[in-house]
């Protein structure tokens, strides 16, 4: 199982200067290699090196980072053709262009890693440049030291210096489940179990509303100040949405972990294209980050060996887990479900984790039972 491990440097003025004039000359080189390719329609990486691998070496460029300037630009170019190919944007009438301060991968030759000494040596403009301090946690620094493997990037982000790693963790044995704890996602609750603990959205809804609010100030004003203070915030919801996501997922693989459960939940694939809203509930349905705390809990799941299985979301908010009765009715409120044949009553988000707890199970019985032939 693959994940990414980002850790903050800490460079002195000298190094940063440095990583900065990399940065630079590496995207002045994608940019000719662009065009070059552009010009040549030339898009393989093989192909592409006769007519660009010179001109790289001879602006500053040792062999390696021109090889990898040459890649960047070539995956570049593969995947907006994928993009275009499944619509998702429309062909390029120009070259691709790269910010000066755009991403630049690095290999072992270019990059090496002292995890003990929280430091790296790393290829620059200026010739190799060793003891570049970095942070990071110990969990972090037990990946980094045990897993990590292929390219790490370089990555100027909002004035701080990032590298981006990836490390391959072996996967962990599955232990069977004899029961599933249902999760169930919303917008008044981000989460909630068939064990009625509810994860509220309240204050992040509360949150997004504000800035929303503040971003639509912001651009009515249009100054520098105003523009400048929009860029400064363009990542603090994010990340806001991020952490809170993060806590979530670990306390419900928490817990499937401790009481030996798997973990349920919807398949909630293509529910905004599904979904019918007023224009007011838009705005919430489309800035909630479901699919990033369904990928969050997977992760934390096979990390910790818990299995986890997608069921189909389709009535679960209006079955009754007590006596499977479907009804619209019996959902009077966005809280509250009684069931109109039974008379079960419970919080609404309660009986919908519990039925897809139940569908859970009958789905990994099906997935795993065992081959007749």
């Amino acid at each position: 199982m693959k994940f990414v491990v980002r850790v903050r440097l800490f460079p002195t003025p000298a190094q940063e200067a440095a990583l900065a004039d990399t940065l630079r000359l590496c995207n002045e080189a994608a940019n000719l290699v662009s065009q070059v390719a552009w010009d040549t329609k030339t898009f393989r990486n093989y192909d592409l090196r006769p007519h660009t691998y010179g001109e790289l070496k001879n602006m500053g460029l040792s062999a390696q980072p021109a090889q990898h300037v040459i890649k960047k630009v070539t995956d570049a170019y593969t995947t907006v053709t994928a993009h275009v190919k499944a619509k998702l944007r429309k062909p390029l009438t120009d070259p691709i262009k790269f910010r000066p301060d755009a991403a630049q991968p690095f290999d072992d030759r270019c990059l090496s890693w002292q995890v003990d000494a929280r430091t790296v040596s790393i290829w620059t403009a200026d010739g190799r440049m060793k003891g570049v301090a970095f942070g990071c946690s110990e969990d972090q620094a037990r990946a980094l030291a045990s897993y990590r493997k292929g390219e790490s990037d370089l990555v100027l982000r909002d004035g701080k210096w990032l590298l981006i790693a990836t490390c391959d963790v072996p996967d962990t044995d599955v232990t069977e489940p004899d029961t599933f704890l249902g999760v169930d996602l919303g917008i008044a609750n981000i989460a909630t179990t068939d064990d009625g603990e509810r994860h509220s959205g309240k204050h992040l809804n509360a949150v997004r509303h504000r800035n929303r609010e503040l971003r639509r100030r912001l651009q009515a004003k249009r100054t520098k100040s105003a523009k400048r203070l929009l860029k400064a915030r363009r990542r603090k919801e994010s990340r806001f949405a991020r952490d809170v996501n993060h806590v979530i997922s670990k306390s419900i693989v928490t817990e499937a972990a401790r009481t030996g459960r798997g973990i349920a939940l919807e398949d909630l694939s293509g529910i905004r294209e599904r979904v019918r809203l007023r224009k007011p509930q838009r705005v919430t349905l489309h800035s909630w980050s479901f699919h990033q705390l369904g990928q969050f809990i997977a992760y934390k799941a096979g990390r910790a060996g818990v299995a986890v299985v997608y069921v189909n979301p389709a009535y679960t908010s209006q079955g009754c887990s007590a006596c499977g009765h479907i009804d619209k009715c019996n959902r009077p409120n966005q809280e509250t479900f009684a069931c109109t044949s039974c008379g079960f009553a419970e919080h609404a988000d309660v009986n919908a984790a519990r039925n897809i707890a139940l569908r859970g199970v009958a789905g990994w019985a099906a997935v795993n039972q065992p081959n007749a032939a």
